[in-house]
């Protein structure tokens, strides 16, 4: 080996695709000394070019790449989650020593976390996961992330993570999440939240495109009003600009050039299926999720809408745009409850611990989910670590209150209008469900009884009951 290539890099990296590139670009801005590895020629070149600043160097050689080091070595992955990381891991294992430690920031699923931890530990190798939000810029200019696992080895690469992170009022967005796959379940959780605001900006789209005829220009508008108000958010912003871009190809407007079916990566599907696993209802992500999967049916949506009409306009009242900015606060609001639930759920069964003001405090900066509102819920669960629920906080109840009617107005006209509003809809549902005190469900469970034997529970004693439904009387 190389007299230049001997120990000297304090991080590594596996993969210089551009989420890879940029972080490491901000590691080295904030002064750590960074190296990368890819068997793409073609990403070691503009690594090195993008980081001529800094002279950076990348390896083509797995081998050249762990031994420029220090040890113990800390190793970045960020590669495309599933087996490509299994496989990463495999090259590096026997290049490395008790100690090193290797951190997956892709999408990993959190049960694959768990797996890869327990076999790298009986090997003395370090390992956690760590969910990484804010696409490109993020990682170039500060990120929110969410690490999760040993402890340890969190404390290697502390003062690193702080100091790329984002930071809002100076604090960093960046904490130790907790033990095991915590980290990637977070930032799973996360992308489900995202899912469902995503497809609330869309149903707010429909209800003044399809609804209230409303030009492109008019719903731009609209969305950079509410940018400057309590829906001030990451999301909310770029959308508000996507109205603004124009198609090079066709000089329109680049929205109205794109293709009705929404693809992913399924992060949200899993939240929903781990959801469902613990037992804990998210119907404003679930609803999103299956949108999408609708949004496929692109053939099958044209051959229906011949058969059965399109939607027709609402009439809109005066104060109309504000009923339906109140009806998005309220479906917002309960999507990231939904989130938070869910998460509170998870910490128990899977006993990782989270402190959830630490995870919506880090979440108001950096991220794809950052939003004013975060604020409110870091302070809900920071007044209050063991609320049951957001909807229970005083300050957050009182603004749902508020909201209410303007939402059972909004679901109410876009239904008449039958335009579709699933996530919105969910949201109201779900918030109806929550708070009524005696559901049907005690006809659910005599049904249940009665074709299948599966006893019910009775209200005015203790005990597992048990009727013969076929008794004459």
């Amino acid at each position: 080996m190389n007299n230049q290539n001997k120990a000297r890099y304090a991080f590594g990296m596996v993969g210089l695709g551009t989420m890879g590139r940029n972080l490491l670009l901000n590691m080295a801005d904030n002064g750590f000394s960074v190296t990368g590895y890819d068997k793409s020629e073609e990403m070691l070149k503009i690594f090195e070019e993008e980081g001529a600043a800094h002279q950076l160097k990348g390896f083509a050689e797995i081998e050249d790449f762990v031994e420029s080091l220090q040890t113990p070595r800390t190793i970045i992955l960020l590669v495309p989650a599933g087996p490509i990381v299994d496989s990463v891991i495999l090259e590096l294992e026997p290049l490395l020593a008790k100690g090193d430690i290797i951190i997956d920031s892709g999408n990993s699923h959190f049960t694959d976390t768990s797996r890869r931890a327990l076999a790298l530990a009986k090997k003395d190798l370090h390992f956690f996961g760590m969910g990484i939000s804010g696409g490109e810029e993020g990682a170039r200019f500060g990120p929110s992330m969410m690490p999760g696992g040993d402890k340890t080895a969190y404390s290697v690469v502390k003062d690193m993570l702080e100091a790329v992170s984002a930071k809002v009022n100076n604090e960093p967005c960046v904490t130790y999440i907790g033990p095991g796959a915590s980290g990637h379940f977070v930032k799973m959780t996360h992308n489900g939240i995202e899912y469902a605001i995503m497809q609330l900006l869309a149903e707010t789209y429909e209800i003044l495109k399809n609804g209230l005829d409303y030009d492109n220009h008019q719903i731009q508008q609209v969305f950079e009003k509410w940018n400057n108000g309590r829906l001030k958010s990451f999301l909310m912003e770029i959308t508000k600009d996507v109205f603004l871009f124009k198609d090079v190809k066709t000089g329109n407007l680049l929205v109205d050039e794109i293709k009705d079916e929404a693809k992913s990566k399924g992060t949200g599907k899993w939240t929903s299926q781990v959801a469902m696993d613990v037992e804990i209802p998210i119907p404003t992500v679930d609803a999103a999720v299956s949108t999408r999967n609708l949004s496929k049916l692109k053939q099958l949506r044209l051959q229906l809408e011949k058969q059965y009409g399109t939607s027709t306009p609402i009439k809109a009242q005066e104060n109309f745009i504000d009923e339906l900015e109140a009806a998005f606060y309220f479906a917002m609001a309960t999507a990231y409850a939904q989130g938070m639930h869910l998460l509170a759920q998870a910490s128990i069964q899977y006993e990782y611990n989270l402190n959830l003001a630490e995870i919506a405090k880090i979440w108001r900066g950096g991220c794809i989910i950052r939003a004013a509102f975060l604020e409110d819920i870091y302070q809900a669960y920071q007044k209050q670590p063991d609320l049951a629920h957001l909807f229970a906080d005083p300050n957050v109840a009182s603004q749902l209150k508020d909201c209410s009617l303007a939402t059972r107005n909004m679901v109410s006209a876009a239904i008449q209008a039958g335009i579709a509003i699933p996530a919105l809809a969910a949201s109201l549902t779900y918030f109806d469900t929550l708070k009524t005190g005696r559901m049907p469900s005690n006809l659910t469970q005599a049904q249940r009884d009665f074709f299948g034997a599966h006893t019910f529970e009775r209200i005015d004693s203790e005990g597992i009951f048990h009727a013969d439904w076929n008794e004459k009387k």
